[in-house]
C-alpha cells in the first residue's frame, strides 16, 4: 500500500469503523478519568472534535451486544455485495466459478478463526491482540481480514464477545510503507486528533524505564475509543472501540479470576515454613541440592 493509500485507509477507517448506536448530539466534556468502580460507566476523558456524524461512523453496521452470528450474518452480506458485482463483470463460467469459490473461502477464514479462551494456549497469545482478552473469562474473538485494493483498505478487524455478545473491536492497519518519520506516535495522533479533536495521552515505561506515549483515548458513557501505537513489536497502529460498562465489568471478572502467584520453587516452601528463623549456609541443604539438580 502507497503513503497515501495508508492515508486513504486510515481516514477511511476512523470514518467507516462505526458507532451502531449513533452518540447523541451531547459532546463528550471533562479532561480527567473517573475513578469510579469497576462497575459504573466511566466519566469522559477527553472532548470529540468530529460530528455526530463522525461518531457514528466508527463502528458501522455493528452494535454492542451482538453474537458471533449477528456478525457474520453482516460479513456474509458485505462479501457476497463485493463478489456479486464482480461476477456480474464478466461472462467467463469458470471465472465466475473462481469468484465463488474465493467468496466462499473468504467466509470459511472468518468462521474458521472463532476462538474461545478456554485455558489453552493459542495462537493469539502472543500476537497484536496479545493484551485485548484474558483465559477463563467467557471471552472469545473472531477476525475478518478487510483487503480491498479499490478502497484502498488493508486492515484486520477483530471482534471480541464476552459472554457470546460483542464488546469490543479492534482494527489494525497495515503501515508497512510509511516513510521512517512517519512511523511514530506523534504523526499517528496527529491523524487522528485532526478527526476528533485533542485526546487523552496513556503512557508506559518502556524497556529503559522511561514513559513514553502509547495510546490517545476519547471516552463517553457509552463508548471508549483508543489509538494504540503497535509499531514497535508489530509494526502497526491499532484502533480499538469498544463499551465501557462491558470492559469494566469484564476487568472486575478477570481480576476476581486472576489465580495467586504459586511458589515457584521448593526452596521458597522451604523459606516460608522457616517463618523468621534465619537460615545458615548449609540448613537444608538437601533441599537446596534437590532444587539445583531438579529432584
Amino acid at each position: 500500500m502507497s503513503r497515501s493509500g495508508f492515508r486513504l485507509a486510515l481516514c477511511a477507517l476512523v470514518g467507516a469503523f462505526a458507532l451502531g448506536s449513533v452518540l447523541s448530539g451531547t459532546a463528550l466534556a471533562g479532561k480527567k478519568k473517573s475513578k469510579a468502580k469497576p462497575k459504573a460507566k466511566a466519566a469522559p476523558t477527553a472532548q470529540f472534535k468530529g460530528d455526530a456524524k463522525a461518531l457514528g461512523e466508527l463502528m458501522g453496521p455493528f452494535k454492542f451486544g451482538m453474537s458471533s452470528r449477528d456478525i457474520l450474518g453482516i460479513l456474509s452480506k458485505q462479501i457476497g455485495d463485493k463478489y456479486k458485482d464482480k461476477i456480474a463483470a464478466t461472462t467467463d463460467v469458470y471465472a465466475q466459478d473462481k469468484l465463488r469459490r474465493d467468496r466462499q473461502a473468504e467466509l470459511d477464514r472468518i468462521k474458521k478463526s472463532q476462538t474461545e479462551f478456554k485455558g489453552t494456549k493459542t495462537g493469539w497469545d502472543v500476537s497484536i491482540i496479545d493484551d485485548q482478552f484474558a483465559h477463563n473469562t467467557d471471552e472469545s474473538m473472531m477476525v475478518y481480514w478487510e483487503n480491498d485494493a479499490e478502497s484502498h483498505k488493508d486492515q484486520r478487524r477483530f471482534f471480541f464477545f464476552h459472554d457470546g455478545r460483542l464488546y469490543k473491536m479492534l482494527i489494525a492497519l497495515n503501515s508497512s510503507n510509511l516513510k521512517n518519520e512517519q512511523r511514530t506516535f506523534d504523526y499517528f495522533r496527529g491523524l487522528m486528533e485532526a478527526r476528533y479533536g485533542k485526546g487523552s495521552v496513556r503512557t508506559a515505561k518502556d524497556a529503559d524505564g522511561v514513559d513514553r506515549p502509547v495510546a490517545l483515548e476519547w471516552r463517553s458513557k457509552s463508548h471508549h475509543v483508543s489509538a494504540l501505537d503497535k509499531l514497535a513489536f508489530y509494526g502497526s497502529f491499532v484502533l480499538v472501540v469498544a463499551d465501557p460498562g462491558q470492559e469494566a465489568t469484564l476487568a472486575e471478572i478477570r481480576t476476581q479470576n486472576a489465580k495467586p502467584k504459586a511458589k515457584s520453587t521448593a526452596l521458597e516452601t522451604v523459606l516460608e515454613k522457616k517463618g523468621e528463623d534465619q537460615l545458615g549456609l548449609d540448613d537444608n541443604k538437601s533441599a537446596e541440592d534437590s532444587v539445583i539438580k531438579g529432584n
